[in-house]
């Protein structure tokens, strides 16, 4: 999975399409990404003892292939590749050659 936690992504299919944010949690086991403001899901609060009953509004986990790298630079969507610089490995912009991070 390209996509890491703290990427700046682009939402390209979905009842979302076209919404960036930040990705808050990446999980590759699942191949899934939860991104900030997206997929938006309402969860029921139980009241307990310490808090009241309530009605939240969370982001749930989209699919990492429904999301694309965003170049901020750019203002556009673009894939990421590897290469190896030195004797470590970094994420590269394919279109314009950029290291990432």
């Amino acid at each position: 999975m390209r996509i890491k936690k703290d990427d700046t992504v682009i939402v390209i299919t979905g009842k979302d399409k076209g919404k960036t944010g930040k990705v808050l949690k990446a999980m590759p086991k699942e191949n899934r990404v939860i991104v900030e403001g997206v997929n938006i899901q309402t969860k029921h609060q139980k009241q307990t003892r310490t808090a009241k009953a309530e009605i939240k509004h969370v982001e749930g986990p989209i699919d990492a292939s429904n999301v694309m790298f965003y170049d901020t630079k750019a203002k556009a969507a673009v894939k990421i590749g590897y290469k190896v610089d030195g004797d470590k490995k970094v994420r590269v912009n394919r279109k314009t050659g950029a290291v990432i991070d």
